[in-house]
């Protein structure tokens, strides 16, 4: 069976194995799908394969995402799906949302957030502190409220037909009622439309024999609309009078007041968990800066009654705060009567490990199952690497002992004409090849060749595969120069900020104080972290350390002092947004083109392909796929190399992690946790943090010992956790945990705990 998408995805195709014995499930949390396959093409060869010509052309022409592969899902588990940035991810839960793959019941409810586009620059500041926009349309409260429950849908019908049975003319709610029908019927008619090209063989038969009937009785109602009065039989006109008042009266229990104000209460405990002060509730929708848009939709996804829930990043642009409340709200999820199937994909390990009960690895266009967390599959990766080791280096002694013997034989009867002895080591060396391979199957049972040997001619065993280790994310920090003279490489001392005051308003008092009293030095080798939430302060502290000139009518106080021969790399959390309108400004700029440009000869082709390769932009994709065509991933990634040339001696890093796939995120927090230079680190990821930061090694958060006794011993190296709040720096005394446990009391209170 295939599938092409409707309009707006017509470029994935997807085909999966059914047999006349499938029966659709009742339980639409649940999905077992066999041999999907799942392709990505270009749109020219969408619409080939749309007519039934060029399909294999079109095929072989896209992207495979998933070949013959197993998508199954457990009703309410919580899944985390897992693979590199470009793997197809977002490819497959579009899939999934859009009903494109055959044997999704076209009645299951799915609710999809998804990383569509990236905000404005200015999306990471507070939402209170952002103008109000337009005045027009619904407030925020009443924009997720309509969009979970179709409000304004419901609205326009019963507006409809409450026109038509109180109107004075007697066909007013027959004509009201016939309107209503058709528009419903030509939605299902899109159905069925999608629904005959998802199948194929005798069941796309059936489809297309469905659609064409209903294709008719659209037609039949179209016709019943143009009907003049005369041909309204007094009969009719009853039962339709009759039937328009009764959908009336049910349209308008779905908007029941009371039903709505429960809807409502909880949409207002969504929006304040997730940072939305009551006031900015009431603002309109139409006001969101681009994080908070993204906010908005996640409230919507996680308010709508569904049977699976996809969120794809959904911690991107929230805070600590958020953060914690979503991972409570998916895990209370559980006690729902019928929980729905979640899946979530996040690059923050410490959520993902919170909430999720299990792991789908897409991976070589395949899709495995693990029950447990990232840190145990990766611990039972590794232990079944080293177990199958271990049994092939075994096995190989064994093997060249018996040829060593199977040759000594040949050669012994050879020499005395001994046949006997020469069938006796022939013989041998059949069993040899036939017999020695997999003494267990991949699951740790005992080998049976007819079972877990493919094909139909069994001879000899399946030869122990070692699983290969992929090519990871090598991330290789330069040295930091040498200072010549020592120093503190950027100190504030007593420094107040603030912002200049609002433009409108008669007000002339002085704005409270964005930073106040701020004392920070940063040293050679020193790794400190600042945490707070949005709009604490985080980021107009980061610019005055990197000297970025403030706003107009802005007041500083206090000293700000540097290194004159530090060189610093900052990482905006805009970077991306910046990368994304040079890419635009010049459609043909590539990720190699843009660092030729900046780097003015110090370093040559090679060596910059060389970096970029390091970080995953390699071969074509950084010099033939135009910047502006690159995901956000990938666009991180051509940030990194910007700051990486320079070889700094600070790095600055605000956001960082945010797009990036779990293998890079951990490669660059090892890289940092060793590297020589300097790290100001602002990041909501705990994970991150403490292994940059605290030097924690791994998810069992036991601290590199060995690495703290050797900077105890040589002295170059503070870690220090920050927290910024009201204006005010204090240092966390225990770190990462000391600001969770704060942030989690308060999410227990925003709970009613």
């Amino acid at each position: 069976m295939t599938s092409i998408a409707a309009e707006s995805v017509s470029t994935i195709l997807a085909s999966c194995k059914q047999t006349r014995f499938h029966i659709e499930s009742p339980n639409y949390r649940e999905l077992d799908v066999e041999g999907l396959n799942i392709t990505v093409t270009s749109h020219a060869a969408g619409e080939k394969a749309a007519k039934g010509k060029g399909k294999g052309k079109a095929a072989a022409e896209g992207t495979e995402i998933l070949s013959n592969a197993k998508l199954r899902l457990k009703a309410g588990s919580r899944y985390a799906l897992v693979g590199r940035n470009g793997s197809g991810k977002s490819t497959l839960l579009r899939a999934i949302a859009e009903k494109l793959i055959p044997g999704i019941p076209e009645a299951t409810r799915v609710s999809l957030l998804q990383q569509t586009g990236i905000g404005p620059a200015n999306a990471g500041e507070p939402v209170q502190s952002r103008s109000s926009g337009g005045t027009e349309g619904p407030t925020v409260l009443e924009d997720v409220v309509d969009k979970a429950t179709a409000k304004s849908d419901l609205e326009r019908e019963i507006s409809t037909l409450s026109a038509g049975v109180n109107s004075t003319d007697p066909y007013g709610a027959l004509r009201a009622l016939r309107r209503l029908r058709h528009e419903r019927m030509e939605k299902r008619l899109f159905v069925l439309d999608k629904d005959a090209r998802l199948r194929s063989g005798a069941r796309g038969l059936q489809a297309r024999k469905a659609l064409v009937e209903y294709e008719k009785a659209v037609a039949q109602s179209a016709a019943l609309n143009e009907q003049s009065a005369d041909d309204i039989s007094p009969e009719t006109l009853q039962a339709e009078t009759q039937e328009a008042a009764e959908m009336l009266a049910d349209l308008q229990l779905q908007v029941e007041p009371s039903r709505m104000a429960d809807i409502e209460s909880r949409a207002k405990k969504i929006l304040a968990g997730l940072g939305f002060t009551d006031a900015y509730m009431a603002k309109p929708a139409g006001s969101l800066s681009g994080g908070w848009r993204m906010r908005s939709a996640l409230v919507t996804a996680l308010l709508q009654e569904t049977d699976i829930l996809i969120l794809d990043e959904p911690t991107n642009f929230l805070d600590l705060l958020g953060i914690i409340w979503l991972q409570r709200h998916l895990q209370n999820l559980e006690d729902l009567p019928a929980p729905p199937t979640l899946i979530l994909v996040s690059h923050d390990r410490s959520f993902v490990s919170s909430v999720c009960t299990d792991l789908l690895i897409l991976k070589d266009k395949d899709l495995t199952y693990f029950h447990g967390d990232l840190a145990t599959w990766e611990s039972a990766q590794a232990e079944k690497k080293l177990h199958l080791t271990k049994m092939k280096e075994a096995q190989d002694k064994q093997k060249a002992h018996m040829q060593e013997s199977i040759q000594q034989n040949l050669a012994q009867g050879r020499k005395n004409d001994d046949q006997n002895k020469i069938r006796q080591a022939k013989s041998r060396q059949k069993r040899l090849e036939d017999r020695m391979g997999m003494q267990v199957n991949s699951k740790g049972g005992r080998f049976k060749l007819s079972r877990d040997l493919a094909g139909f001619h069994f001879s000899s065993r399946a030869e122990i595969a070692i699983p290969q280790d992929d090519r990871g994310v090598s991330i290789t920090l330069p040295d930091p120069p040498d200072l010549r003279f020592p120093g503190a490489l950027i100190s504030l001392e007593n420094v107040t900020f603030r912002y200049p005051p609002p433009v409108k308003g008669t007000t002339t008092a002085k704005p409270a104080p964005t930073l106040q009293d701020i004392n920070l030095t940063v040293s050679p080798g020193d790794r400190i972290g600042i945490l707070g939430l949005n709009g604490a302060g985080k980021s107009t502290l980061i610019r005055l350390l990197v000297n970025d000139p403030p706003p107009l009518g802005s007041q500083q106080t206090g000293t700000v002092t540097t290194h004159p021969r530090l060189k610093l790399s900052y990482y905006s959390q805009h970077a991306v947004d910046a990368l994304q309108s040079l890419g635009h400004a010049n459609p043909s700029l590539t990720a190699l083109s843009l660092l030729t440009s900046e780097v003015d000869s110090a370093l040559d082709e090679g060596e910059l392909r060389g970096l970029l390769g390091s970080l995953g932009l390699p071969g074509r994709t950084a010099s033939d796929v135009p910047l502006r065509k690159l995901s956000g991933g990938q666009l991180v990634r051509c940030e990194l190399a910007r700051l990486l040339w320079r070889r700094p001696g600070l790095l600055v890093l605000d956001e960082v992690t945010t797009h990036l796939d779990y293998e890079t995120v951990s490669a660059l927090r090892e890289a940092l946790r060793g590297w020589g230079g300097a790290v100001v680190l602002v990041s909501h990821d705990r994970w991150f943090v403490r292994g940059v930061v605290e030097g924690v090694v791994d998810d069992a958060e036991e601290s590199d010992a060995e690495g703290k006794e050797h900077e105890k011993e040589e002295g170059v190296r503070r870690r220090i956790v920050y927290k910024l709040a009201d204006g005010k720096l204090t240092v966390l005394e225990r770190g990462v945990q000391q600001f969770e446990e704060g942030m989690e009391r308060r999410v227990r209170k925003l709970m009613g705990e």
